[in-house]
């Protein structure tokens, strides 16, 4: 079944634990506002063969979940996270967070600076922890109160939250975690600059081709470069088109072969279809107008996917509402 208690944890970075070979995860202490201490328990290394987790950081991360985040002015602690789309809730395939095909795995420790999976994460974690103004979200499921103390950092009473990874196309045991909607993340803000770190893992077990459950609807597993097809590009969107103008969705075919979009559809961020048809031939741009009685693009920021007959995404992209701009002007991917 899908994760149980679907939350984001809000606070401030107190203390931080690197993985070790025996401990494989990496360990964040979090404060609330009322004192209330948190564990977040990120995997640095995969139970499922190959061990190494893939991970995509950006420290100068921009997207319209952003947006949503600030406008929620969240408390601090744990809040619930409904699965649903245009929401606060993560979702790696339907949400275009960011480029999948440029994860990377990397080891949980190996000797050197700033060359595996410790190092990395403590960078921005140590980055947060001395300065006042950092303010970490963590995604994930969460467990406790428990009756004993907390075993790394033994407060009391334990609690926090976990499986901050992608959480669907599982393999084995784990495909009973499968669901949409609820991958887990780290968001970092710092206010003094108003800027955010993105922190998102998955196992190169996982697949990023899922169906509406979560379940891989693929034979081939998500590994880097695979993620993606590279045939199909949406380049642009005219959001917000001047009057009595449609929404447009630039789509190009960058391959040497007609495609037959016949089965194919874009979908927005609140997860409304809107079926293609026709062929669009070699090396050419659609430019096509939406009816306006299926995706919509929203002024406040959106995000536009692209999905084959098959229901894989082949195309995603997303734009925040500063990108939107006056009427009439495109906004380019």
């Amino acid at each position: 079944m899908p994760l149980n208690n679907y939350c984001v944890l809000k606070g401030r970075v107190t203390d931080r634990k690197r993985a070790t070979q025996q401990q494989a995860h990496y360990q964040i202490l979090i404060e609330d506002d009322q004192g209330v201490k948190y564990r977040v328990a990120v995997n640095a290394k995969s139970a499922v063969a190959p061990s190494e987790v893939m991970y995509f950081f950006s420290d100068n991360f921009s997207h319209e979940l952003l947006d949503k985040i600030t406008q929620a002015n969240l408390p601090t602690g744990l809040t619930t996270v409904p699965n649903k789309p245009n929401g606060l809730a993560l979702d790696f395939v339907r949400r275009n967070l960011f480029d999948t095909s440029q994860m990377q795995p990397l080891p949980l420790d190996v000797p050197g600076e700033d060359n595996d999976l410790n190092d990395k994460i403590d960078l921005y974690v140590k980055r947060a922890l001395n300065n006042a103004d950092a303010t970490l979200y963590a995604f994930g499921e969460t467990w406790g109160p428990e009756t004993q103390a907390d075993q790394y950092f033994h407060f009391q009473p334990g609690r926090g939250i976990h499986d901050i990874h992608m959480n669907q196309g599982n393999v084995g045991q784990y495909v009973a975690q499968d669901g949409t909607w609820q991958d887990g993340g780290i968001l970092i803000h710092f206010a003094s600059t108003n800027r955010w770190v993105a922190l998102f893992l998955a196992f190169q077990s996982q697949s990023f081709h899922t169906d509406d459950n979560g379940h891989t609807i693929s034979s081939q597993p998500g590994t880097p470069g695979t993620t993606i097809s590279t045939d199909l590009y949406l380049i642009a969107a005219m959001v917000k088109p001047a009057s009595g103008k449609p929404e447009q969705v630039y789509i190009m075919n960058a391959s040497p072969t007609d495609i037959n979009l016949e089965g194919y559809e874009l979908v927005d961020k609140a997860d409304r279809h809107e079926p293609l048809s026709g062929t669009l031939a070699a090396g050419q741009v659609l430019v096509y107008n939406l009816t306006g009685q299926h995706v919509l693009l929203s002024n406040d920021g959106g995000s536009i996917s692209l999905f084959d007959a098959t229901s894989l995404k082949v195309a995603g992209v997303s734009y925040t509402r500063q990108q939107v701009g006056k009427a009439g002007q495109l906004v380019v991917f």
